[in-house]
């Protein structure tokens, strides 16, 4: 595959969203996803996948959705006027996770492809996507174990290559309002085209498939730790940071708005409940203090075994 082709990366985003979906449900063990499946007047559609009421996962949705259309929407071509004018093609899976259990960290993945076209020229694509973790009582053994299986899927594709999507995740993932990360990172990419069609789709698989080896197990480890309702209500205020970072910054929730998406799907992100507090300010010495210091770069595997 020299050239960009849309249908092998049809194939495996789905197949990524049946495994992903099979996985937190069994995980879950009382829950499982509801499917809707959507068309999108302008052109494509999707199948949106949603759990909630869960055991381990209050709230929880796999996303997957291709849309097409003959111009790109402001929130595209704003960025790269080259491409105004032309046809595209959007596909990708969009994965967060909100748990229950606030020992268990909230997460999001996405994997994407886009494709614009106009006759007589070359294709314009590139790939994007990545996975971050945003933790509430946060576990060093934890970060590091995220932080280790975003190294390792990176380094066959360079050794600069994990360092270089880790700082532009940390960098994305940050509420300037606030002056704080929104948790503690992990990869993020996008325009990514430059090795190639092939090297590029095998690094967007291997992003997607190694998001579920590092959470999962971080998933299992703690779903089971008692927590009561103080917990919860730190867990719920640290939520709206959550939401105010997907409302005000995130590019897929723009695009997904501004493109006609289907609003119900693109805002799926959101959890079900969050609270905002005036100038609530925990305790530095306590628990909740403690997550501070996570909210800010660091090089987690230059910090202990």
């Amino acid at each position: 595959m020299s050239t960009p082709s849309i249908e092998p990366v049809a194939a495996y985003l789905t197949d990524l969203q049946d495994r992903l979906c099979a996985a937190f449900a069994a995980s879950d063990g009382a829950s499982e996803f509801r499917e809707d499946s959507w068309d999108r007047p302008e052109g494509g559609g999707g199948r949106t996948r949603v759990l909630e009421g869960g055991k381990v996962f209050e709230k929880g949705g796999v996303n997957f959705s291709h849309v097409h259309g003959d111009a790109l929407p402001p929130a595209a071509s704003a960025r790269r006027p080259e491409l105004a004018g032309r046809g595209f093609q959007a596909l990708g899976v969009s994965v967060v996770m909100h748990p229950v259990n606030p020992y268990v960290p909230t997460s999001h993945a996405n994997v994407r492809f886009f494709l614009a076209e106009k006759e007589g020229e070359p294709p314009v694509w590139w790939f994007g996507g990545g996975f971050d973790l945003t933790p509430y009582y946060p576990f060093d053994e934890d970060c590091r174990h995220w932080h280790r299986v975003a190294h390792d899927l990176c380094q066959p594709f360079g050794d600069d290559v994990y360092a270089e999507h880790k700082r532009w995740c940390d960098e994305y993932f940050y509420l300037r309002h606030r002056d704080e990360t929104r948790g503690i990172g992990g990869l993020f990419f996008d325009d990514l085209n430059a090795w190639g069609f092939e090297r590029c789709f095998a690094y967007l698989r291997a992003v997607g498939d190694g998001y579920l080896e590092a959470y999962q197990p971080i998933v299992e480890k703690r779903k089971h730790t008692a927590f009561g309702q103080r917990e919860t209500d730190f867990q719920r205020y640290r939520r709206g940071r959550y939401v105010e970072f997907n409302l005000v910054y995130d590019r897929g929730t723009l695009f997904g708005l501004q493109s006609g998406g289907r609003t119900e799907s693109i805002l799926m992100s959101l959890p079900a409940v969050a609270h905002w507090r005036y100038n609530h300010q925990p305790e530095l010495a306590s628990a909740e203090g403690r997550l501070a210091e996570y909210l800010k770069p660091r090089e987690w595997l230059q910090t202990g075994p």
